[in-house]
Parts: structure tokens; C-alpha cells; sequence
């Protein structure tokens, strides 16, 4: 059949609609340039519609490079839900909480009664999962993630959160309180089984262990990390010899500078740990690959026939190494038993116009903006 087929891929960490910020339009920025040339002007523009045109675009991309699920944080997140809904894959959709305006709601309190209707709608058995995203330490005060913890315990529910990305974000808690973030979050007792702590590299050991303790999904985001040049590295060893569960994810496309294909994400994942660590045996393919499939319900074709599969090895065993250092083309992709994409195309979205969409609407978000 010219085929292999593995486990669907998936992504820990994303910010769907932002496939609305033009990924060549802040290359070379700084954080603060980035967010307050590039992406606060134009998100003060933002609405359901803009959330869904970006939306739709991303499915399209992650249907399109064999990932079945994605750990969203972002404004509207009924409109991106519905969207992955639609495409027929899986989300963790969260919703943002933050003590400052948002473009979909006023307060943090206007956010959270909104999920908490949400989390009180939905089956544990929906491919469609919402979750209660605290933006980070620093937009939120200590009520409002006691409150958003409440909530995820009531209803089983989980949190997602930026913690400890940056050097500035690490120094500024510890001025607050005296305390990490991983540590300040202890303290008050924020983290749930299941939290999911996206980029969680400007951390010490004793926070690796109490992630573990409290049984978090950590997100390497290297990409992101290392286009912005404020994030580090997170030290997977540490984390690994701690027992932490750690995924990758792609941030938004914005950010990352390599869109959503979370493949690509997963090779720099395992390049940067061996390179910042010097030691070439760090994270091999089927390392790697677990990473990004690990508990994946659902199942991708690859093209065999695809020339980064080449060479395959005297003993055909090269396909996984192939996949995850050169790419891959995936041909079919099947989620619960529905087929989203077959012999390249996809069956659940129609890609000309999503794109067509996408860049109509990239023309008025960007009007004024230089």
C-alpha cells in the first residue's frame, strides 16, 4: 500500500485563531515589540467571527499534518470548540481567564461563570473537552486562580496555564511573593491532577518535583521559546528522572514561527535537548514520537511513497527516524472511527475556502496596523 500507519499526533499547546497573526509580520521582534506592535493591536479587533476564519484555518493545518487533538487557549472558545467539532477532532479547548479585559469577556468572573456552564454541559465522553485557562501569574491575582481551581474541582474540570516561561515572568513572582511560580502555585494550592503547564522551563528542581507530585502535564514549546528568545529550554532530563508527564506543543502559530506541525516541533524538541544538554543520546525517535502520540486514540497514514522517507533502511526500520527528522506527508487520517482526511485531502473542511477566508480577514485585522 506504499503506507505506514501510527497512532494520530498531538498538540499540547496552542492558540488556534492566531493563525490570524501573519507569521512573517513580527519575525525578528522582541517579546515586548511582538506583543505590543503585533499582537495587542490587533486582537483588540478581535470577535467570534475573526475567532472562527482563524479557527478553521488551524484545523484545516493540524488535519493536514496528522494531528487529531490540540490544547487550545483562546479567546471564544465555544467558536473554536464547535470549529474542532465540526473538522471531526478531538480538543481541549480553554477558555481564558484573566483580572484584565478580554476581548470576550469584561472580568474574570464574566469568564469563568461562562465555563462553568460549559464544563457543566459536556460528556466526559465528547471529543470536545473545555478547560479553565488562567492566563498566567502575572494577569491573574491569587483570587482569581483560588476561584478558577474551585471550578476545576467542582467539575472536574482542568486548568491550563503559561507558567514560568520567561526570566522576567520568574523574577517579578518571586519580587510579589517571595517565591516561583511553580512554587507560589503550590502554595496556594492551584494545581490539579491533569493541569496542563505550558512552557515550565525557567524552573528549579524542587518545582519538577512538586509539578510530579501533583500529577501535571508539562508542554515543551521550543519553538516558541526560541523565536522569542525569552524562554530557555526546559530541561527534559529533570523532568524525566522526576517522573513529570511532559508533551510538546506548538504555542500559537504567531509565536512559533513554524505554524501548527507539531512533526516540526517534535524534531527541535529533541535537537535543543541535545544540543543545550551535549548529549547526542537524548531523545530518540521513538522517544520523541511517544511524546506527541501518548494516549492518541485515533490513527494516520503516511506516505511511504514521500521522498523525506527515504532512505528506509536495509531492514525497512528507518520510517519513525524518517517521520520525525525530515516530515512526513499524511495521507489518511482517521479520528473514532471517521475518516477526516483520505488520499491527501481533507473530507471534513473545505481548504480552498478556509484559506480564502483566512486571508480576507488576515487584510482587515491587519488594516492600520504597519
Amino acid at each position: 500500500s506504499n503506507k505506514v500507519i501510527t497512532r494520530s499526533l498531538q498538540n499540547w499547546h496552542t492558540h488556534l485563531a492566531m493563525q490570524l497573526n501573519a507569521r512573517d509580520f513580527s519575525d525578528g521582534y522582541t517579546l515586548d515589540r511582538w506583543l505590543n506592535e503585533a499582537i495587542f493591536p490587533t486582537e483588540a479587533k478581535l470577535n467570534p467571527e475573526y475567532v472562527r476564519i482563524g479557527a478553521t484555518a488551524a484545523a484545516a493545518e493540524l488535519i493536514a499534518t496528522g494531528c487529531s487533538f490540540a490544547a487550545d487557549m483562546y479567546f471564544y472558545p465555544a467558536i473554536t470548540g464547535n470549529v474542532l467539532n465540526d473538522a471531526g477532532i478531538r480538543g481541549l479547548i480553554g477558555g481564558p481567564v484573566s483580572d484584565f479585559a478580554l476581548p470576550s469577556h469584561p472580568d474574570a468572573k464574566s469568564a469563568l461563570d461562562e465555563l462553568d456552564n460549559m464544563l457543566k454541559q459536556q460528556s466526559s465522553d465528547d471529543k470536545i473537552q473545555y478547560a479553565i485557562a488562567t492566563h498566567s501569574v502575572y494577569l491573574c491575582s491569587e483570587d482569581t486562580l483560588l476561584r478558577a481551581a474551585e471550578l476545576a474541582e467542582k467539575r472536574t474540570g482542568r486548568l491550563h496555564i503559561h507558567v514560568s516561561e520567561t526570566r522576567k515572568e520568574v523574577a517579578e513572582c518571586y519580587e510579589k511573593t517571595g517565591k516561583y511560580p511553580v512554587e507560589y502555585l503550590d502554595s496556594i494550592d492551584f494545581f490539579k491532577p491533569g493541569t496542563v503547564c505550558a512552557h515550565a522551563s525557567w524552573v528549579k528542581k524542587n518545582e519538577i518535583r512538586m509539578l510530579k507530585n501533583h500529577g501535571v502535564t508539562a508542554v515543551h514549546c521550543p519553538s516558541s521559546n526560541m523565536k522569542l528568545a525569552c524562554g530557555g529550554t526546559l530541561s527534559l532530563p529533570a523532568y524525566v528522572d522526576a517522573g513529570v508527564d511532559v508533551r510538546i506543543g506548538t504555542d500559537g502559530a504567531a509565536s512559533s514561527g513554524n505554524g501548527l506541525n507539531i512533526l516540526n516541533e517534535a524534531r527541535t524538541a529533541a535537537l535543543v535537548q541535545r544540543h543545550d544538554h551535549w548529549d547526542p543520546t537524548l531523545l530518540p525517535a521513538k522517544d520523541v514520537f511517544t511524546m506527541v502520540t501518548k494516549d492518541s486514540k485515533d490513527w494516520v497514514a503516511w506516505d511511504l511513497k514521500d521522498i523525506r522517507m527515504f532512505p528506509r533502511g536495509r531492514s525497512n526500520n528507518r520510517h519513525l527516524a524518517n517521520l520525525i527528522f525530515n516530515g512526513g506527508n499524511c495521507l489518511d487520517m482517521w479520528v473514532d472511527g471517521q475518516a477526516v482526511r483520505l488520499h491527501g485531502e481533507t473530507q471534513t473542511i473545505d481548504e480552498k475556502m478556509a484559506l480564502d477566508e483566512l486571508d480576507l480577514a488576515v487584510d482587515s485585522y491587519y488594516e492600520g496596523i504597519e
